[in-house]
């Protein structure tokens, strides 16, 4: 057993930590502040192979695996939260399902202009009343010639105001139980019929954008189904085992961050004649923080191992999700405590780091979500 990264993964990681650092970090906070959704930033990621990173060579990508796609994703998101979630949904929850369900020729179509980052992909699952709950969905597609025509709303999609290819999960058959008779379609954007509404404004990702979608009558070839008619939760459910080894990345990656503003601010703050890093209790602090990166990074490496030998890794992603998201809140917490009263304002990057945080124990699955997955792998071991 090898915990030391290969060669290819290190100079991968490397590049990765320029592009954040050059990109990526410059103008973070004022993205965060303002909203500006980072489309420059994501094309410029385009240019280093990271908007398909998992894309065989033949549809114009580098063919690298989801260990690459982790590492890429933790130092991206350690200079900005809200560019991490965008190239992870992009490459987990667009890309991936497409590689592996799409035919032929819509992967001829999309997956070379995903892959350069011409293209920008999203998901959308959700509903008013289907968010945990993914299979109570209503959006509704009925067949009508050569086309099905969509009708209904979805919420919560992240990237819409800028995306141009979309994953939508719409209800094809009535009747059936209710994780049946759904089908995934590909919706490009300007389709007639299909609308990217209103804007939601949030606690942290904030130059993310998050949009809801509404579908009037909206006419999409029977050539755009992923998959089989009616089999689209399986398809659904499945991407989301990649989408959440890549909330993990995206929450060790504002771990990390904290971690390092953590011990950056102790070495500088004097209290009582010396720098606070010297007393024990900041210490303790800093101590419990690192453990749990470490821990919550192998746990999200080993999820990627399994993925790339296409091996079932559900159980390991819902615990590389629970474990990494907590290890994100967590350190974005003490890291804010141990700033104290500094940690409370805009000037420094801790405060942005707890907001940030804080979705990543929430979408893509919950914590809740995670644990009924795990205790369900759990139950049925044999």
């Amino acid at each position: 057993m090898d915990f030391d990264l290969s060669e290819d993964l290190t100079m991968i990681r490397d590049a990765a930590r320029e592009y954040a650092e050059k990109w990526v970090a410059p103008g973070a906070a004022e993205r965060d502040l303002t909203g500006v959704f980072p489309l420059e930033q994501f094309k410029k990621a385009g240019e280093y192979g990271f908007t398909g990173i998992c894309v065989p060579e033949a549809y114009g990508g580098p063919a690298l695996s989801n260990q690459a796609l982790v590492l890429v994703l933790i130092e991206v998101n350690k200079a900005c939260a809200s560019t991490g979630v965008t190239l992870s949904v992009h490459n987990s929850l667009l890309t991936a399902p497409l590689l592996k369900f799409g035919t032929e020729a819509q992967k001829a179509k999309y997956l070379p202009r995903l892959a350069t980052g011409e293209l920008l992909g999203a998901y959308s699952l959700s509903e008013a009343n289907s968010g945990s709950d993914a299979a109570a969905l209503v959006c509704s597609a009925r067949a009508d010639g050569d086309d099905y025509v969509l009708d209904g709303t979805k919420l919560w999609v992240t990237s819409a105001s800028h995306a141009d290819l979309f994953i939508v999960f719409a209800r094809t058959e009535k009747g059936l139980k209710k994780h049946q008779g759904i089908t995934a379609f590909l919706v490009e954007r300007g389709t007639p019929g299909f609308i990217v509404s209103k804007k939601e404004h949030k606690m942290g990702i904030r130059a993310s954008s998050t949009c809801e979608l509404v579908f009037e009558n909206c006419r999409v070839p029977k050539a755009n189904v992923l998959g089989e008619a009616g089999r689209g939760f399986p398809i659904g459910m499945d991407t989301l085992d990649g989408g959440r080894i890549g909330i993990a990345s995206q929450a060790i990656g504002i771990a990390e961050a904290s971690l390092a503003a953590a011990v950056k601010y102790a070495k500088e703050r004097q209290a009582f004649g010396k720098p606070i890093a010297q007393f024990q209790a900041i210490q303790f602090k800093l101590a419990e923080m690192k453990a749990r990166i470490e821990a919550a990074t192998l746990m999200t490496l080993r999820a990627a191992w399994l993925k790339d030998l296409g091996r079932p890794h559900t159980s390991e992603a819902a615990q590389a999700k629970l474990l990494a998201s907590r290890t994100a809140n967590f350190a974005a917490r003490e890291a804010v405590q141990i700033h104290g009263g500094a940690g409370y304002l805009e000037d420094f990057p801790v405060e942005r780091y707890m907001r940030d945080a804080r979705i990543t124990e929430i979408y893509e699955g919950t914590t809740e979500i995670q644990k009924l997955v795990i205790a369900r792998s759990v139950l049925e071991a044999k």
